[in-house]
């Protein structure tokens, strides 16, 4: 389930790292970022993504307070860590470093975020009424790790227990983000809205209404979201008939889509564990 969770945000996540480090390298990362998430073998990308990871981390020696290469240095952690980490204990080492580097990237870009470790809830969510839209890409940024890493912690109760701060904080992000906004937070909120029972927070039928927007969004093209409407609504509520028909969609389905690709070949791997598991769970 921790691979499967995050397998679409790839795409938004590493294009959103090469926009934001692209002035210190060059244009470098722009055109790795572009040959990652447009590679059709995921076994290339495992291994191609730790020397970029290794890259942001000797760029950061120099500059250790810049926020655009921690913000970038946290989505590679954090996507490596979500999606081709082989074992717990290395995705929880990978996913805290990005976290980290996340926390640290909002700290030197809003100085009332240095609080939070500390802040209850209320606390947090009265944080956020300052937050302006120079601070969406490293907001972002840190509910994206935050989610990785909380999903890498999933056995820790206390870590649950934050899901309702980072839904406070992907809503945030939603207000001040305009036209600006990356898809991928659609999907983000549907898996959110559907890993709690509604007794404790979840809201199925609002995260439907999430999924169907990261869906149209990409016209489609982002085959995760579907996968997630999948395994995240039509499975829980025991929707047999939309469980499949979603799933069969995305097997059928071109995964060569420009920025996509990658995402889109783990998504249909994902797509077809699910429906051959159908039958013993419907």
């Amino acid at each position: 389930m921790r691979k499967a969770l995050l397998i679409g945000v790839i795409a938004c996540s590493l294009s959103g790292c090469a926009s934001l480090i692209s002035s210190a390298t060059s244009g470098f990362t722009d055109n790795l970022s572009a040959s990652i998430l447009n590679q059709d073998d995921p076994e290339t990308a495992k291994a191609a993504l730790p020397t970029f990871m290794v890259t942001i981390d000797s760029l950061l020696r120099n500059n250790p307070n810049d926020p655009d290469l921690l913000a970038s240095g946290a989505t590679l952690y954090a996507s490596y860590g979500a999606i081709f980490a082989d074992d717990e204990a290395r995705a929880s080492r990978l996913t805290t470093r990005a976290r980290r580097y996340a926390f640290s990237a909002m700290c030197e870009t809003y100085t009332p975020s240095c609080n939070w470790p500390e802040n209850n809830y209320d606390e947090f969510v009265a944080t956020l009424d300052g937050i302006r839209p120079k601070h969406s890409e490293f907001l972002y940024t840190y509910g994206f790790a935050s989610l990785a890493y909380l999903r890498a912690h999933s056995s820790d109760w206390n870590s649950l227990a934050e899901l309702p701060q980072i839904e406070a904080l992907f809503n945030r992000y939603l207000d001040i983000s305009g036209d600006e906004v990356n898809g991928a937070v659609y999907t983000y909120m549907g898996i959110l809205l559907t890993l709690r029972p509604p007794a404790l927070g979840g809201e199925p039928e609002k995260a439907r209404e999430y999924f169907e927007k990261a869906i149209a969004l990409t016209g489609g093209h982002d085959l995760s979201a579907k996968v997630e409407f999948a395994r995240g609504y039509a499975k829980l509520l025991y929707e047999r008939e939309l469980h499949d028909r979603l799933l069969n969609e995305v097997m059928a389905a071109d995964p060569y889509q420009d920025g996509f690709t990658l995402s889109n070949v783990l998504a249909k791997e994902q797509a077809a564990v699910l429906l051959a598991e159908a039958d013993d769970y419907f």
